[in-house]
């Protein structure tokens, strides 16, 4: 299954570039643009999912499957580090943006960066809970 992800990742590619060509000041160009950019999207998400995704072992069909309740254990410090270190990385990049840049580069930013400072917010608050 990863590997057609990775073929049809690389046709949707081969399309955005073939479209690249037509981009124009005209209606049809416009359109050609947002192929463009719709299929390259598209294209580097399944390329980067048939490369980063792991196999999943199937279940036997005539094995029931037992559930096991997933143990917690105690979160390293390293968690609170890298949350924290994100939570700062963005915090300086932010104010970078919005001095050099103004208000709506610092909003484009913030939009750019929300993934991250999410995952930071979401690593820093895992720690605390497991935290005794």
């Amino acid at each position: 299954m990863r590997w057609l992800a990775v073929v049809a990742g690389m046709a949707l590619i081969a399309i955005a570039v073939a479209a690249v060509t037509r981009v124009s000041d005209t209606r049809e160009g416009l359109i050609a643009e947002v192929i463009t950019l719709l299929s390259a999207l598209a294209g580097i998400s399944l390329v980067i999912y048939g490369f980063a995704a792991r196999h999943r072992p199937g279940l036997a069909p005539t094995t029931a499957a037992i559930l096991v309740e997933p143990q917690s254990r105690a979160r390293s410090s390293r968690d609170l580090k890298l949350g924290s270190g994100g939570i700062a990385l963005s915090v300086v990049l932010m104010v970078g943006l919005a001095i050099s840049g103004g208000f709506l580069w610092a909003a484009l930013g913030l939009a750019l960066l929300l993934p991250m400072i999410s995952g930071s917010v979401y690593l820093c608050v895992r720690y605390l809970r497991a935290s005794p």
